[in-house]
């Protein structure tokens, strides 16, 4: 699946990474907790956290994984804008609970991490 895929499929906005939207996604992870997502190493990865502040981002950045989703319309401070285009790293906001935007994803093909 590729990132333009998952916009669709979690009815989100594209806030930064338009150039990324070819590049693809295999597997997903879903927390609050960055400690959590700091354990996971794998490519091709999203995350999924409804936690909107520049520690999210820099957790982003230190795993390696391209594409953070925002979920229950989470708002994202132009600090973390900032950082994520210095990084390129794609943000995208959904509307969705981050329980319904990981079912969506995991019913289209994304595989979990565990």
């Amino acid at each position: 699946m590729k990132i333009k895929d998952v916009i669709s499929l979690v009815e989100g906005s594209l806030i930064t990474g338009l150039e990324n939207l070819e590049n693809p996604v295999e597997m997903a992870f879903s927390s609050d907790l960055m400690s959590d997502v700091l354990t996971v190493k794998t490519d091709n990865m999203l995350l999924l956290t409804g936690l909107v502040n520049v520690q999210s981002i820099r957790t982003a950045e230190m795993s390696d994984i391209s594409c953070v989703v925002f979920v229950r319309n989470k708002k994202v401070t132009d600090e973390m804008i900032t950082i994520a285009c210095e990084s390129r790293i794609t943000i995208i906001q959904s509307p969705y609970s981050m329980f319904k935007a990981s079912g969506i994803l995991y019913q289209a093909g994304i595989l979990p991490v565990y």
